[in-house]
């Protein structure tokens, strides 16, 4: 594909009740179930699926795909010319590394052992081969996979794995997403999928397949549209394989709950909230800028008082427009003289819990009993008019919910909506981090998105 050519990107809607059957299949001695799927080619579902999972085996223009987290840009792990095609669509640094996507232990298994694809009808580590996994990581396999945990693996010496998908590292990021649409594609692909968020680099992730369009069109063929994602932020990254164990990036599974496992009591933060610089990142996320609009983002800490309209006026630049995004404390009063932001009192606000705790069994089988389709979210954007001091101007504001699963649901899609509106800057509400590892995920994303940060 040449520079210049522009691609035509399809969006195609895919309900998972129509893509066909998928059924958990229980595996004697091992950590975690398998599934089967048997696609139903009378519906467009199961065609677009299909499709999708042809394009990852031989193309090299990478497919867009919904997970749990967010929606990932995928590519066949094994072949250097389609993950070279991630790193063009996103404009992605080429040192920064690929967390690879898998539909079962067989398929990882089959890596580590250096092999491309697995034989589903071949002995496994069961029958007395000895396990590539390491141990230290299967508590974490039999809890909370699949799901929003990547776990760091040493890279085979017979890797088949693309050069391009380490960035030079000795190590790789594995992952199985908690998503039928992403287990069913890869499942039918038949290999291991490199995947990062399927924005442009630098951008907001997106949590929607209009998200992936916005920044995408034209630089892909396929989007699968499976509705908007439930965790709304990427997958915790873990490092078993050093002592103590470490978190290289927060997300959808918690601190608390990796060290409620066995050999995972003193896992350690091993992250930085801000972009890291001078060095190769060991894990996706580390090093750049991530998540980031156009427009100046200015955020608040949790303690922090809001701003007042004397603060308000220096935010605002050419177009007079200025974005609030809100979560707990802050309400808008746009008619007030001194303070247009105000916050609310401690009593007006209800506690809630600190993380949002998995419900149901864990394995495949608990994703299948689990199968209905995340409604979208219930933010709205609201304009208002303001003047201050014959000063007019417009605030542009949103309210994503005052708990921290929704805050995760709803930022990324409020700072997008908000960049849309061509606002000069958005003010950011933060969250109390302390609150759950989905609220630490939030804020370690937020602080490196902004550009100004006021502390309390």
């Amino acid at each position: 594909m040449a520079q210049e050519d522009v691609l035509a990107t399809r969006v195609l809607s895919v309900d998972t009740k129509r893509l066909g059957t998928l059924q958990a299949v229980p595996v004697s001695g091992d950590v975690l179930d398998d599934f089967t799927v048997k696609i139903n080619e009378a519906t467009e579902d199961g065609k677009s699926v299909q499709s999708a999972a042809e394009q990852l085996r031989t193309s090299d223009i990478p497919v867009a795909f919904p997970t749990e987290t967010v929606y990932g840009l995928g590519a066949d792990a094994t072949r250097s010319t389609a993950v070279r095609g991630i790193y063009k669509a996103k404009k992605r640094p080429v040192d920064n590394p690929l967390i690879v996507h898998f539909a079962s232990l067989r398929q990882l298994r089959a890596l580590l052992n250096g092999e491309k694809h697995s034989d589903e009808d071949s002995a496994d580590h069961l029958s007395g081969t000895p396990d590539p996994i390491p141990n230290i990581y299967k508590p974490l396999i039999e809890k909370y996979w699949p799901g929003p945990l990547t776990i760091l693996l040493n890279n085979p010496a017979n890797s088949p794995l693309a050069s391009e998908v380490t960035a030079g590292l000795s190590t790789f990021g594995a992952r199985m997403p908690r998503h039928p649409l992403a287990l069913a594609l890869i499942k039918l692909a038949d290999v291991p999928v490199a995947a990062p968020s399927a924005n442009a680099s630098t951008k907001p992730s997106p949590t929607a397949a209009e998200h992936v369009a916005y920044d995408l069109d034209g630089r892909l063929e396929t989007i699968l549209d499976g509705g908007p994602c439930d965790v709304g932020v990427e997958s915790t990254v873990v490092d078993g394989l050093s002592q103590p164990p470490l978190i290289l990036r927060p997300g959808g599974i918690s601190i608390e709950q990796l060290r409620s496992c066995p050999g995972w009591e003193n896992v350690q933060v091993g992250y930085k909230n801000a972009a890291e610089t001078g060095s190769q990142p060991r894990a996706p996320g580390m090093k750049y800028r991530h998540y980031s609009p156009k427009a100046t983002v200015v955020l608040f800490e949790a303690t922090k008082i809001p701003p007042a309209n004397a603060e308000l006026r220096e935010y605002l630049g050419p177009t007079k427009r200025l974005g609030v995004v809100r979560t707990k404390h802050w309400a808008l009063e746009p008619d007030h003289d001194q303070q247009k932001i105000q916050r609310l009192p401690a009593s007006s606000t209800s506690d809630e819990p600190l993380e949002r705790q998995p419900q149901g069994p864990s394995g495949f089988e608990g994703l299948l009993q689990s199968l209905e389709k995340i409604q979208p979210l219930g933010q709205k954007l609201q304009i208002h008019e303001c003047n201050d001091g014959g000063l007019d101007y417009k605030v542009y504001d949103i309210f994503i919910g005052p708990d921290p699963a929704s805050v995760a649901r709803g930022v990324f899609a409020a700072l997008r909506e908000l960049d849309r509106q061509d606002v000069d800057t958005i003010l950011v509400e933060g969250i109390d981090d302390s609150r759950g590892d989905t609220a630490a995920a939030v804020m370690n994303r937020l602080r490196k998105a902004a550009e100004i940060k006021i502390a309390s």
